[in-house]
């Protein structure tokens, strides 16, 4: 009986997800409201408050769904690559890719300003502890195209793996912030900028 109460308790919660991201994207994440998000759900608002303490909690619950093993796998294939700037390009474009799976762009472009404030909201303070795990995907990849010999010998893993988190997620600010997300322009851009990354400014 337990674990049909279990079962029953997670469809209820997926219910209230579902529903709340299906509002996100119709009608803004400022806009909606949980009393909506019970309706939709076709439960209570007290039922919302059970499962989720508010509407950042929803979307942390969306993004912590998204499996990292299924980014790690794809992001293997950058030691395929001969040419680290195709590889460093693949990495951004496969970052970009992951974030659009676990939330529609009419989301992201509501609360990535929150979550890129740097500030001591909560909302920004937990993402940024779920992202340490994307964190330690890049510099792990990394290393890899470093012991691969592709990349510098000295190089800052750790540093480098930072650059390229907070990159990804400057683009996707700008690519959602877009009314139609220009992809070819996009993929352009982060070519150019990563190649000037990648080979430096000296003489």
């Amino acid at each position: 009986m337990s674990g049909l109460r279990e079962q029953q308790k997670e469809m209820r919660k997926q219910a209230i997800s579902q529903a709340a991201v299906a509002l996100f994207a119709s009608q803004g994440y400022q806009d909606t409201t949980i009393e909506q998000i019970a309706r939709e759900a076709g439960v209570s608002v007290p039922t919302v408050f059970k499962y989720f303490g508010s509407k950042q909690e929803i979307v942390l619950e969306m993004l912590n769904q998204e499996d990292p093993s299924s980014l790690s796998e794809t992001c293997e294939r950058m030691l395929d690559f001969a040419d680290p700037l195709d590889a460093l390009c693949h990495l951004e474009q496969m970052l970009i890719d992951h974030a659009l799976k676990e939330l529609p762009a009419s989301i992201w472009r509501e609360v990535l300003p929150a979550i890129l404030s740097g500030g001591s909201n909560t909302f920004s303070e937990r993402y940024r502890e779920m992202n340490e795990r994307l964190l330690a995907e890049i510099s792990g990849l990394l290393r890899k195209l470093q012991a691969a010999g592709k990349l510098r010998a000295d190089l800052d893993v750790e540093l480098a793996a930072y650059l390229l988190n907070d990159y990804s997620h400057l683009q996707l600010l700008r690519l959602t912030s877009q009314e139609t997300m220009d992809m070819e322009a996009h993929r352009y851009h982060v070519r150019r900028t990563s190649g000037l990354v990648l080979r430096g400014m000296l003489a």
